[in-house]
């Protein structure tokens, strides 16, 4: 389902020392540290969709349920990211959950189900959710509504586990 229109800016993906500190929790879970985040990241592992290589990102993890297994994440660089790329062309893929190994498929959810989620979010994490808002460019004030409406723009993903764990893709 397309995002809805909005004027907003995107954030600048991250250079320099910053793009070091933001790929530094990479480096965490490959050695073995990834239960250091608790429920709030995982690493995900995805395939480049131009040069067929093998690619990592962590991500937050803005709901996680247990039962399924499920986690849901969000492209907050919107749906140009790379991995978000990435996963539309390759949707069964790899997770590291703690120190655990995930094969999951993506699930791209509509814009409506996003707003649920970050409103959902925001009541969870209010603090959070209005820096995070700011840094995408939407209103910051901690209003509901203000919230729904940043959660239709962005994209959500849902991460369904299948019935087997898995090692990474070498």
């Amino acid at each position: 389902m397309a995002r809805p229109d909005t004027d907003h800016r995107r954030p600048r993906l991250p250079s320099g020392w910053r793009r070091l500190a933001v790929r530094l929790p990479i480096l965490l879970f490959r050695a073995g540290l990834g239960p250091l985040f608790g429920r709030r990241m995982l690493l995900l592992h995805h395939t480049g969709r131009v040069s067929g290589l093998d690619r990592r990102v962590v991500l937050e993890v803005v709901a996680y349920d247990p039962e399924a297994p499920a986690w849901t994440v969000a492209s907050g660089f919107g749906p140009k990211a790379d991995w978000y790329r990435n996963l539309q062309e390759q949707p069964k893929t790899v997770i590291q959950f703690g120190n655990r190994h995930h094969a999951v498929t993506a699930r791209f959810l509509p814009a409506e189900q996003g707003a649920g989620i970050m409103a959902d979010y925001a009541r969870r994490h209010p603090a959070t959710a209005r820096r995070l808002c700011s840094f995408m460019g939407f209103e910051a004030d901690g209003d509901e509504a203000a919230f729904r409406v940043a959660g239709r723009a962005i994209p959500f993903v849902r991460l369904d586990a299948a019935d087997e764990p898995r090692r990474p893709r070498p």
